[in-house]
């Protein structure tokens, strides 16, 4: 039996954690921002417990027990495509795609080249540029140029194995924002909330022997597929939708992290 199908689930039981809050989303600074970026409403953090020892080479079989679970079932939430109101998802998951996303950073210093690559001034301003399209982004400044265009000279500042680490996804995604996005002007809001929600989701222990600061999570980008396709994090495809599983083997937590593009929550 494949990887991903349903049969073989590995005794993996999953419970509800609705008393795990998530500080970081609920904050009032990073609303009023998630409100600028129209990401307010649109995404949620939830937190889910399990009962065996997460194995990482087996996370096809976690995630698809994970969406078989009647725990799971009723409980995980996704904003419906045609009404904009959270549901839970109400049909069978056939198929699931786990991919791994690396998180090995501990610092935010990782950021430091866009000062150095006149991305941003020293005074934190983002440099302007001319508008152009990166369907279906209007890009108006360096940075999201950086972000979007594979051909622009500064692309390269960030290659290719840092653009996958879970810290610069995490600060891409809530750079580009939501359907009305209103961009920041300064770096520091971006920043600022990229490690707030980071640091919230993210688990982190000092090794015993050499007491340097390890990350212990497990991260994957989730995609699952009912008999007709593509039904989690939503039908409709595109680079700001998205659901990351961020597991905690030694706690056996695991917190999804989902956000749907559209419009935000405005007021």
């Amino acid at each position: 039996m494949a990887a991903g199908e349903p049969g073989d689930l590995g005794g993996y039981y999953f419970r509800f954690l609705p008393q795990k809050t998530f500080p970081s989303l609920s904050a009032s600074d990073t609303t009023s921002r998630l409100r600028q970026w129209s990401m307010l409403g649109r995404i949620k953090a939830q937190a889910f417990g399990f009962d065996q020892t997460f194995q990482a080479y087996r996370k096809d079989d976690f995630v698809m027990a994970f969406f078989k679970d009647p725990n799971v079932i009723p409980n995980l939430q996704l904003l419906s495509d045609s009404s904009g109101q959270w549901i839970t998802l109400g049909t069978e998951v056939k198929k699931i795609e786990a991919i791994n996303v690396p998180c090995t950073q501990l610092s935010m210093s990782f950021f430091n080249r866009l000062y150095d690559e006149d991305i941003v001034r020293d005074n934190g301003h983002i440099v302007k540029c001319l508008d152009s399209f990166c369907d279906p982004f209007l890009i108006s400044d360096e940075l999201q140029k950086v972000l979007l265009v594979e051909d622009s000279e500064k692309y390269e500042v960030f290659r290719q194995p840092d653009r996958e680490e879970f810290l610069f996804c995490l600060f891409k995604h809530l750079c580009l924002g939501g359907s009305l996005c209103q961009y920041e002007d300064v770096l520091n809001p971006y920043l600022e909330t990229t490690k707030l929600i980071y640091k919230d989701l993210v688990s982190v222990r000092k090794h015993p022997q050499t007491k340097k600061i390890q990350i212990t999570s497990s991260i994957f980008k989730v995609t699952a597929y009912d008999s007709t396709g593509v039904c989690y994090p939503s039908t409709k495809n595109h680079e700001q939708t998205f659901s990351y599983f961020i597991v905690d083997p030694i706690k056996r937590h695991v917190n999804v992290l989902y956000h749907c593009y559209g419009v935000g929550e405005m007021s």
